[in-house]
């Protein structure tokens, strides 16, 4: 099975999006901060710091399941319980990201994130649990 490509090719599509959402905060910290503007009252400033938190935070996010998709790609083995975790976390919220996308953006966006949603569910179901050996079950089953 070409287990192994669709990891690193994983991988690849979720190291270059990790900068792209640090730069999409970026952008929108950028206009809250030129604009001043408020939720309720609430300080510009700390918009702007937390618009900037969220941004680096989630870009860190998307570089560490890079790191696993990566790690699994390279030694062609499953990735650990935390790992599958933070995969599965990843999936999530591109899955819930794309259902936003669609009403705020269009269908281009919701189309892009599950392509990333099916290269990592694809990436987990090609590490999953592999059958066992007829040879061991037949030696299970005496």
């Amino acid at each position: 099975m070409a287990r192994r490509p669709i990891a690193l090719v994983t991988a690849v599509v979720l190291l270059l999006e990790a900068p792209a959402i640090v730069g999409l905060n970026a952008i929108m910290a950028r206009f809250v901060e030129a604009q001043s503007m408020s939720l309720d009252g609430l300080d510009p400033d700390r918009m702007v710091t937390g618009t900037w938190a969220l941004g680096i935070g989630s870009g860190l996010a998307l570089a560490l399941c890079a790191l696993v998709a990566l790690l699994a790609g390279v030694r062609d083995r499953a990735p650990g319980r935390l790992g599958r975790g933070l995969l599965i976390g990843c999936a999530v919220v591109h899955g819930l990201l794309g259902a936003v996308a669609v009403g705020l953006i269009g269908w281009a966006a919701f189309a892009v994130l599950m392509t990333v949603v099916g290269l990592i569910v694809l990436t987990l179901v090609a590490y999953g649990k592999e059958p066992a050996a007829p040879e061991e079950a037949a030696v299970a089953t005496a």
